[in-house]
């Protein structure tokens, strides 16, 4: 019996594992300058685009479940960056929107993707194959 699959070096999982650790610690020098973490950085970058979204839109957005995202936003709406209400038109549906501090937050993130960027040694064309690589798994899990 070959115990070859179970090498480290062979097992997709790890260099992508070890990838996200490494590329969410070259966020954290640029996101403590704005006060954020990485997970309230993505959620943040969502509300950026669309001023408001529910939490279960953020939630399949940033692949996070409810037990995650929940004290996120919460921890988020104490920071003064959102605000939390329930959907008048459904009361199960919490809606999340940006403050204007929040939104004025964007101003100060804005350089944050061109910095990391200089920090990951990819071309242009590299970084765009890695990227539909990524996304082509995460649409199938």
């Amino acid at each position: 019996m070959s115990y070859e699959a179970l090498k480290l070096e062979n097992q997709l999982c790890f260099p992508l594992y070890a990838c996200s650790r490494e590329v969410v610690r070259l966020y954290k020098p640029f996101l403590d300058e704005i006060g954020l973490t990485y997970t309230q950085y993505i959620a943040m970058m969502v509300l950026w685009e669309k001023n408001e979204a529910t939490v279960k839109e953020l939630g399949d957005r940033l692949h996070l479940d409810s037990g995650t995202i929940t004290p996120l936003v919460k921890k988020l709406q104490s920071q003064g960056l959102v605000t939390r209400a329930r959907d008048a038109a459904d009361e199960r549906s919490v809606i999340v929107a940006l403050t204007e501090q929040g939104g004025s937050l964007r101003d100060k993130a804005v350089s944050i993707p061109e910095k990391i960027g200089r920090c990951i040694p990819l071309t242009a064309d590299e970084a765009g194959t890695l990227y539909q690589l990524l996304y082509k798994v995460l649409k199938t899990v």
